[in-house]
């Protein structure tokens, strides 16, 4: 479980990366809300058929794309919900090595970029074979 200056300092680099997006993304950022969680919902496992008790599972997510992908938007999809990311504080963190190794900072803030660049890629209607050509795995 994070403490309140772990996921403050977490916030601000992802409010770094969202800076650090080329003008075109940044746009994207606007219309499509990147939305910081310590962890996934149940409800959001269950809709990935992860066991929401499973707990390793659970702080593995890194990040979410949830709606509509950008190349699959029409008319008659209209009713449908707008798109949005989630990035998981617990499971980038945990991947990045924790805050408490010497560029912590540098190595959590790369590991942000990279979900963002992956989940904004989801947005883009690129599947994880074409993000793990990229490098955004």
């Amino acid at each position: 479980m994070l403490n309140s200056r772990d996921r403050d300092r977490f916030d601000e680099l992802l409010e770094e990366a969202i800076d650090q997006l080329p003008p075109a993304l940044r746009k994207l950022i606007d219309e499509v809300p990147v939305v910081a969680l310590d962890r996934p919902t149940a409800s959001m496992l269950r809709d990935l058929g992860i066991d929401p008790n499973d707990e390793e599972e659970a702080t593995s997510l890194c990040g979410l794309h949830s709606g509509v992908s950008n190349t699959e938007r029409s008319v008659d999809r209209s009713g449908d919900l707008p798109s949005d990311i989630h990035l998981f504080r617990e499971g980038i963190i945990e991947l990045a090595g924790g805050f408490g190794q010497p560029e912590a900072d540098d190595i959590v803030y790369e590991e942000i970029m990279v979900t963002l660049l992956h989940e904004i890629g989801h947005e883009f209607g690129l599947d994880e074979d074409d993000l793990e050509r990229l490098g955004y795995a």
